[in-house]
């Protein structure tokens, strides 16, 4: 039996040994604030958003409940400053072989344990009546801040007008607002493998990013343009430098029967001076780079059978930009030979609805060589909620396609915790 096997077996036997544990309420940032357990705002399981979770997000993170406040003459603040922590430790396993020399643990290829993966302190809420923030810290590493952002929002009728400055050090332009869960922003998709789930994760949208969005919204969708630059201060040291690069975010967002819907259109242009001896691992390459990519995203959020249901799709490409001398770098989203592209569909069903979810995805890709490029895969997931904040994740992805013909690892294992408190 493979290392593989025994991995998803073993899963299989703790989900069977907890089936009956007992489920909690979570306690993150924002669940103090409005005194809402953590299945108010996310469908099926995190970070997966619900409508009333867009809804709360689309005011600024201000919307307050039981907690008091401290209240004065343009003064409303939450009496704490809310807090929560989030772990993601994983064991990994892919199948391709190591070079000589190499210890097993050191890559994939032998087995490896990321603890931690991911080990965040956010803060968040509610800043004064029309005012939020949200701040990401990365425990692991050299520079705490790992993201911020301030949504700004007025009311305007029936709709919402919003001034959000952000910045990141991986989640890409569209940190600054994004609603779907199909991978459009890298924090907040469906499943663990991002690049198997989600065509904008596959051509590599998320990164650095220091900007300014402005978005307009009602029920029927919203408009997010933003000026950008792939620069993050606290890791590379440097000022965003200036925003040239844009970032537009069209979506409409009906209700079709039941099923909310999603259905939306991205698109990355400009250049930007770019530091690459930041977090980019351009080598120290330090000049302008063109940010181009486009991307257009479907997801569905209903019920079958009486149990929760969603249903995703996505494409998105970046084309090959041509390097100029004493002018751009190429496409920072590609630095391929051609262009890349990459179009997958995914589904994800609740079992036992607040308990165990299962899903499946299928990807058809170009990763950009210039000789065997397809680059396919098929994965499965199950998320078991031990609670409502604590979760145990199984995806399992198997490659296929031209870009192996030369060997290199077509699976991958991956099993998590994920706990948030």
């Amino acid at each position: 039996m493979s290392k593989a096997s025994k991995v998803i077996l073993s899963l299989a036997g703790l989900l069977a040994a907890v089936a009956f544990a007992p489920e909690a309420s979570a306690v993150p940032s924002f669940a103090r604030q409005t005194g809402m357990a953590c299945s108010a705002c996310h469908q099926q399981h995190f970070p997966v958003l619900s409508k009333f979770g867009q809804s709360f997000k689309a005011g600024g993170y201000t919307m307050m409940g039981a907690q008091a406040k401290v209240e004065g003459e343009h003064l409303t603040l939450p009496d704490t400053l809310n807090a929560s922590m989030l772990l993601k430790a994983r064991y990994q396993k892919e199948n391709g072989t190591d070079t000589a020399g190499t210890f097993s643990g050191e890559t994939n290829n032998g087995g490896q344990w990321q603890f931690p993966d991911e080990f965040s302190l956010f803060f968040g809420g509610r800043i004064a009546e029309n005012v939020g923030f949200l701040f990401e810290g990365n425990t692991n590493a050299t520079a705490l801040l790992a993201g911020f952002k301030m949504p700004f929002v007025f009311d305007a009728g029936s709709s919402k007008l919003m001034a959000i400055p952000y910045m990141t050090d991986a989640l890409g332009a569209s940190y600054g607002f994004e609603q779907a869960s199909t991978g459009a922003v890298r924090g907040v998709r469906w499943a663990e493998h991002r690049g198997d789930i989600s065509a904008q994760q596959y051509i590599g949208t998320d990164g650095a990013a220091t900007g300014v969005a402005f978005v307009a919204m009602n029920d029927m969708g919203y408009i997010n343009f933003s000026r950008w630059s792939p620069n993050f201060t606290a890791a590379a040291g440097t000022a965003a430098i200036q925003l040239k690069s844009k970032y537009l975010r069209v979506a409409a967002t009906p209700t079709v029967g039941d099923w909310p819907m999603h259905i939306g259109v991205q698109s990355w242009s400009g250049s930007n001076l770019v530091d690459g001896a930041g977090t980019l691992g351009l080598g120290g390459t330090y000049g302008f780079y063109d940010t181009k990519a486009t991307a257009v995203d479907f997801q569905a959020q209903g019920q079958a059978g009486g149990k929760d249901l969603s249903l995703y799709a996505t494409w998105a490409k970046a084309p090959v930009v041509a390097v100029v001398v004493d002018g751009t770098q190429g496409n920072l989203f590609n630095a391929a030979a051609k262009e890349i592209k990459a179009f997958t569909l995914g589904a994800d069903y609740s079992v036992v609805p607040s308990t165990l979810h299962i899903g499946a995805a299928y990807r058809n890709a170009k990763n950009g060589a210039a000789t065997n490029d397809g680059d396919n895969s098929v994965t499965l997931t199950a998320v078991y909620d031990l609670a409502m904040n604590v979760a145990f994740h199984l995806n399992h992805s198997k490659r296929s396609g031209s870009a192996y013909n030369a060997g290199g690892a077509t699976s991958l294992t991956t099993l998590m915790l994920e706990a948030a408190w």
